[in-house]
C-alpha cells in the first residue's frame, strides 16, 4: 500500500468515536424527527386541566424514533468502519454493506419479517451507494490547509 492510499485512509478520530457520533447524530435527529411525527398523529384527547398522556405519548414517541435512528446510525458506520479496516479500500461498497446490515438488522427486527428485512436493507444499501458514487460530501479536500490563527505576521499601523 502506497503512503498516500494508507494517509487518505487515516483519519482523526478512531472508528469508536466515528460510530459514537453516528450514534448520537442519529439519536438527535430520530428524537426531533419523533417530535414531529408526534404532533402530525392524532394525540389522545387531554382531559380538562390533565396534559399528562399527551406530554406521555409524545415522549415514548420520541425515544422511539431517537432510539431507532441512534441504532441505524451506529449499526450503519461501525460496519462501514469494519468493512473499511477490512478491506483497506474506502469506497462505495463500504457504505452498501453498511446500509445494507443496519437496514436489514435494525428495520428487519422492527418489522418483524424477513421481506421487510432484506428491501429495507436493499433500500438503504442503494441509498448509501448513490450518495457515495455520486461524490456527494460535506467535506471537499483541496490539499489546502486552514488554521484558526493568521500565520503571517501583520504590519503595525503606527510603524
Amino acid at each position: 500500500m502506497d503512503t498516500t492510499d494508507r494517509r487518505y485512509l487515516e483519519e482523526e478520530d478512531s472508528s469508536l468515536t466515528k460510530t459514537m457520533k453516528g450514534a448520537a447524530t442519529g439519536l438527535a435527529a430520530g428524537t426531533i424527527w419523533g417530535t414531529v411525527v408526534a404532533t402530525w398523529l392524532d394525540v389522545p384527547r387531554v382531559e380538562r386541566n390533565v396534559a399528562l398522556p399527551g406530554l406521555v405519548r409524545t415522549l415514548k414517541m420520541m425515544g422511539n424514533h431517537g432510539l431507532t435512528f441512534a441504532a441505524i446510525g451506529g449499526v450503519y458506520i461501525g460496519v462501514e468502519q469494519l468493512t473499511q479496516n477490512y478491506r483497506m479500500k474506502r469506497d462505495f461498497v463500504n457504505g452498501a454493506v453498511g446500509g445494507f446490515v443496519a437496514g436489514a438488522a435494525i428495520l428487519g427486527f422492527k418489522g418483524k419479517s424477513i421481506s421487510t428485512a432484506l428491501s429495507a436493507g436493499a433500500a438503504l444499501a442503494a441509498t448509501s451507494a448513490a450518495i457515495d458514487v455520486g461524490g456527494q460530501t460535506t467535506r471537499v479536500d483541496t490539499g489546502k490547509e486552514y488554521y484558526p490563527y493568521t500565520t503571517k505576521k501583520r504590519v503595525d499601523a503606527a510603524n
